[in-house]
Formats: C-alpha cells, structure tokens, sequence
C-alpha cells in the first residue's frame, strides 16, 4: 500500500497526463484579446456578503495581511498562513483563502493530509516539484520547517466545500487573463469552446475581493463528464490506470493518497502534464510516466472535467 500511496500522491493530487501536449487552455495567456486593466482602488472600505469585516482594496491585495472575512468559519490561522513573513513568504491565504480553496490559477490545499501536504512543500523545498508559476516554489524554498507544520496542520484540518461548477456547453463567455486569472471580458460576447476547459469567476467583483464563498464556474466540452467518468473508473481500454485504484471509489483519498474530487480542472490538467513532462518529480514519478504515456489531449480534458464535477 505504501508503494501506491507514493506513487498516486505525486501523480494525481491532480490526476493524470498528457505526455505529448501541453494543455494550453489552462496555462494563462495574453489570449489575443486587448488588456483590460483593473478599477482603481478608491480607499473606501468594502465588505462582501455575509460578513461584518470591512477591508479597503489595498488591504485585501495585501501579501502579509489578507483578508479573513469569516473568520468564525475556520480554526485560528497560524502565523504563516495569516501572515507569511516579510517577503520571503507570502501568506498562504492571500491565494488559497482562509478555507484553503484555492483559484483556478494555484490548487485546493484543504482536506489533504498533513503528511501530503508536508511532502509537496518540502519537494518544492528541494526543486524536485517544479512547474508554472515560480512564486510558490520560492515561498516554499524560504519557509522553515516549523512553517511548513503550521501551514500542513491547518489545512489538513480543514474540510473542502463545493467550489467549482462543470457545465457542458458548445459555447463560452470571451475571456481574457487578469494576472494568471482567467476573467470575463467586459464587453461580453462568446465564442466556441473547441478543445478546451475555460474557467471563470461565478462572480468577478466578490473573487477580487478574495471572498471564500465566491467559487467558479467551468465550461467544458458537450460529453465530456462521461468520457471522463468512463477513463476514471476503467482506465480505458488499457490507456492508463483507473483513479479509483488509489484515490477510491469516490475519488475522496485513501490514508495519503489525495482527494481529487471537486478539484479546479485546470488544476487538474496542469498536473498531469508536469508529471508527464518531468517538472513534478520524486517518489515513484518514473512510473508514473508510464501510466500517463497513453493519453491524448482530449483524455485529459474528460479526466479534468469529471473530476472536477464531483463533490468534494
């Protein structure tokens, strides 16, 4: 079991990959659309829905002191989660948010293991995780070891809710990318959604706000949660080997092996092409290449889409 559980950790806290394509889409991109730039911060103090706490635009971009607006929703923040230090690290809810939900853009950290999660950072510690986006590799290189317990203790504790909705759709609002985050255009419009997952703010104004109840929404291709569920659960005819395996029936984690259900599909996605192109490495990664070797594009996008639409 242990063999497996090491195997699978590395390979699907997302899922699985594409050896021979990157799947663009959920990578961030200039997307051939004009830049759109952001409001400027009028100093006035905002709230979000629910809450009674009140923050001013440059308090909830903050690096070092992120908003928490619920703050009765979740167990005490340990310092380095609240907080991070200095700007060696940045907090780690300034992107993952006080429920550890995460954007499309970074991962869902709630509900792994303490000793998953442990594991992760201290492989992008030693650069045997790598990927897009260096921050979080520079943040993880910085925190000490008493930094990482806290920040593993933490969201090990807490339950991930439902936070991404799938919808099969021919058809997709035009998007263009605000930082790594995929938004809405502001003058409307859509086009088709091809070969492709696009991932956007249910609400656009509450996710600037880093509101924890404001999710996401992710159009994916017309049958594409089938083709997933089918990949999934058999492993399609011998193209690789089935999740339920390791990550249960349900895809909600066995001991260390992660829950994958309800994850971003982009995050997903993502994953699957690190392992599959090397920059995700450590225990058992090798094999792990030959488990994904087999999969088209097209597989990856009806894997991220299926797993993405289950409840965590």
């Amino acid at each position: 079991m242990q063999k497996i559980t090491l195997v699978f950790a590395l390979a699907l806290l997302p899922g699985i990959a594409s050896a021979a394509e990157r799947p663009d889409w959920a990578f961030p991109s200039e997307s051939g659309l004009p830049p759109v730039a952001r409001p400027t911060d009028d100093g006035k103090p905002k709230q979000v829905p629910g809450s009674t706490k009140t923050y001013t635009q440059k308090e909830i971009d903050s690096f070092n002191n992120p908003p928490d607006w619920f703050p009765n929703e979740h167990p005490p923040l340990p310092k380095v989660v609240a907080n991070g230090r200095d700007t060696a690290v940045r907090a780690c809810i300034s992107c993952h948010l006080s429920m550890g939900q995460g954007h499309p853009e970074n991962s869902r950290v709630a509900g792994g293991t303490a000793a998953y999660i442990t594991q992760q950072l201290h492989d992008m510690k030693s650069g045997v995780r790598k990927g897009a986006g260096g921050a979080m590799f520079n943040f993880a290189k910085a925190m000490t070891d008493e930094e990482i317990k806290d920040a593993a203790g933490y969201f090990s504790s807490i339950k991930p809710g439902k936070w991404t909705r799938v919808v099969e759709s021919a058809t997709v609002p035009k998007t263009y990318f605000a930082g790594g985050r995929r938004m809405p255009h502001p003058q409307g419009g859509t086009e088709p959604i091809g070969n492709r997952i696009v991932e956007v703010p249910e609400d656009h104004e509450r996710v600037e706000l880093r509101d924890p109840h404001s999710g996401f929404v992710a159009y994916v291709p017309p049958g594409s949660i089938a083709k997933g569920q089918l990949l999934v659960a058999t492993g399609g005819d011998g193209r690789t080997v089935a999740c339920t395996i390791c990550h249960g029936p349900t895809l909600h984690g066995l001991g260390d092996v992660p829950a994958i259900a309800g994850q971003a599909p982009g995050t997903v996605a993502r994953q699957m092409y690190f392992i599959a192109n090397g920059d995700r490495n450590g225990a058992w990664a090798q094999l792990m290449k030959q488990v994904v070797a087999k999969l088209t594009s097209e597989d990856v996008i009806n894997i991220s889409a299926y797993v993405g639409s289950l409840d965590p």
